[in-house]
């Protein structure tokens, strides 16, 4: 096999002067990207013949040239490509890349990260990890099968991820016997889907991983093809960072900089146009605008910055900005909404639960948001729509989507950084998803605070008293109901402006439509949640008494108000107790299979972890129990001006 020029010419340069290899190397471009396509359609192969070719010069390895140049030489031995490719193998076998595997090589004109993900549906969230930093998507297909399922699936995430570059290499010529009718049916088979998903274009080139035709030099074996070898096209293609120069200013900011009372400066990368000092800036999404004064840098002061850099900017004039903000050109700045639409791909293996609370990250703003029922599940093989209420590990959907403030966004297709987001599990930090925006709601634009004269204080004022949310909370036949009763009895006595929502009282109106799956649980609890709120508004002193099996919806509607206004108690009753109990006969059914989803039973509990009261009705009757609770805490809900 050929070895390429562009070895003999990195050895000799090497060879020759090692510091002006250096320099060189560390200001050529980079382009990330990803493998992808179906299992055993050569991603392995390729990879390995890309570090091949190459002669594996990792940046690992260029450090080590810095360090001792002298062990250099001339000796640029090849590295055996079966070896390779087997070694590749082997870690598959071993589980190593069921994540991502991230490789790095060079050529004379660029550097590379490629990440290499699993073919397997079931690692769909693997592809999505790799993928999301990536400028480019080497889609493989295996000449002798053509298009399949997950020739489909991943070309539609790379597209939904925002990857405007897509390869379609057609690998394994060699067994279709370099036929160009073979190749030409695939691109053409291939043009038909892509354009039904709104890929815009793609440049297609017929390989073999394993024989090396079109990876790095030209194929004699089809002398039909007259377009760039892969790596000409890797090493030529545009990367984002340089299209992003074009595009007005974005810097999401990471933290604040403040060594000193004369020094305060806000750092973070740049993800879209050039700033300069004296440029006006807004930040938001306060809005407060300012100019430029300083573009600091550990190497000192610069007159521009672009898209890419990680800086630190003063301003003029002293105003408010924090992590999380974005600083933004002040005559083009992006929108800031709190409700959006939203194409989400499930990573978790538990599903989805409408309206539970997850932490969503997007750029550097970390913010509560909850998603409505799907409007529809997206068929990969066919692209229809299918109705849904919920979505499951690699399930793709659209949905509704809602944030507890106001955030800075963009359209995905606009900006991946200020488009794209995960949301993390409260309870596990686990990512549950990756999801893009598509826009704004129209109400979230249109729908706005109105200020009130009498307001949330004057209502506590008058009445003498803090609100507050007392939230009870048990197995069934736990007590709750009775102990909430006899609580609010024993505060009305005491002249307290007081309400009891009750689970089963709610559930014949305002919750009628509420069955009792996770999902209609999650939803039960934030309506309730919503609406002991507004009546704290009012003033009032709110008991709750519910089953509200989950910690997170139980701690999201303690985020809803103040840090001393949720109180919640634990009606601490064993199972055996609870069912022995059984006034309303609802164990016994349940355990006859006649009574679904029923907590205990055939749905979890989650017990609070830190609650402010635990009653154990196994040592305390209702009425002692209820005295203790209003003994133990009344005297904290007077009003103090």
């Amino acid at each position: 096999m050929d070895i390429p020029q562009v070895i003999y010419k990195t050895e000799a340069l090497i060879a020759e002067d090692i510091d002006a290899y250096l320099e060189a190397h560390q200001h050529k471009s980079m382009l990330r990207f990803i493998t992808c396509g179906s299992v055993d359609d050569g991603k392995s192969t390729l990879i390995g013949r890309l570090l091949y070719d190459s002669q594996m010069i990792f940046e690992d390895q260029l450090e080590a040239l810095e360090a001792d140049s002298k062990k250099v030489g001339t000796q640029g031995q090849e590295i055996d490509f079966a070896l390779l490719v087997d070694g590749l193998a082997a870690e598959r076998e071993q589980g190593i890349t069921i994540d991502v595997a991230y490789r790095f090589f060079a050529t004379e004109k660029r550097k590379f990260i490629v990440a290499d993900t699993p073919g397997h549906e079931q690692y769909t969230r693997n592809m999505v990890t790799g993928a999301s930093t990536a400028d480019l998507a080497v889609i493989l297909i295996d000449a002798r099968l053509g298009i399949l399922t997950q020739t489909r699936r991943h070309s539609y995430l790379a597209n939904l991820i925002g990857i405007k570059n897509i390869v379609l290499a057609v690998n394994k010529m060699d067994l279709a016997g370099y036929d160009q009718g073979i190749f030409d049916q695939i691109v053409s088979d291939y043009s038909a889907f892509a354009d039904e998903i709104g890929i815009e274009s793609f440049v297609a080139i017929p390989i073999s991983g394993l024989a090396g035709d079109n990876i790095t030099n030209r194929s004699d074996n089809m002398p039909w093809y007259d377009g760039p070898t892969l790596v000409q096209h890797l090493e030529d293609v545009e990367v984002s960072v340089t299209a992003n120069q074009s595009k007005p200013f974005r810097m999401p900011v990471q933290w604040v900089n403040r060594p000193n009372l004369d020094f305060r400066g806000f750092s973070g990368q740049i993800s879209a146009g050039i700033v300069k000092p004296g440029d006006a800036i807004r930040v938001l999404p306060s809005g407060k605008t300012s100019r430029i004064r300083k573009i600091v840098t550990m190497d000192g002061n610069l007159d521009q910055a672009v898209a890419g850099q990680s800086v630190t900017l003063t301003f003029d004039e002293e105003i408010d900005c924090s992590r999380g903000d974005v600083i933004v050109t002040a005559d083009d700045p992006p929108q800031v909404a709190d409700q959006f639409e939203s194409t989400i791909v499930w990573m978790d293996e538990d599903e989805l639960l409408p309206g539970r609370s997850y932490w969503m990250k997007i750029g550097t703003q970390m913010v509560s948001a909850s998603i409505q029922s799907p409007k529809y599940q997206i068929n990969i093989n066919n692209l229809a729509q299918l109705a849904t209420k919920t979505l499951n590990l690699n399930d793709i959907g659209v949905a509704e989507l809602s944030t507890d403030r106001p955030i800075v966004f963009e359209s995905y297709t606009d900006s991946r950084d200020l488009g794209g987001y995960i949301l993390i599990d409260k309870m596990t930090n686990r990512t549950v998803a990756a999801g893009t925006l598509h826009f704004a709601l129209r109400r979230s634009q249109n729908v706005h605070w109105q200020d009130v004269d009498i307001d949330r204080a004057a209502h506590a004022q008058q009445k003498g008293q803090a609100p507050k949310i007392v939230w009870f909370t048990g197995l069934s036949g736990s007590g709750k109901s009775t102990i909430a009763n006899m609580v609010e009895k024993r505060l009305f006595a005491l002249g307290k402006h007081s309400f009891l929502l009750d689970g089963d009282n709610v559930r014949h109106g305002l919750n009628k439509d509420l069955g009792f799956t996770d999902a209609d649980r999650v939803e039960n609890i934030r309506r309730i949640g919503e609406v002991a709120k507004l009546m704290t508004d009012a003033g009032l002193i709110v008991l709750t008494a519910f089953i509200s099996p989950f910690r997170a919806e139980r701690d999201l509607v303690r985020s809803m108000v103040g840090p001393d206004e949720f109180v919640e108690i634990f009606v601490d009753t064993p199972l055996a107790v609870a069912e022995e109990r059984d006034v309303k006969g609802l164990y016994k059914k349940a355990r006859a299979g006649e009574l679904k989803n029923f907590t205990g039973i055939d749905s979890d509990y989650e017990v609070p972890k830190n609650p402010e009261m635990r009653i154990d009705t196994t040592n305390l009757s209702p009425e002692e129990a209820a005295e203790l609770i209003v003994d133990t805490i009344v005297g904290s809900w007077s009003y103090t001006i």
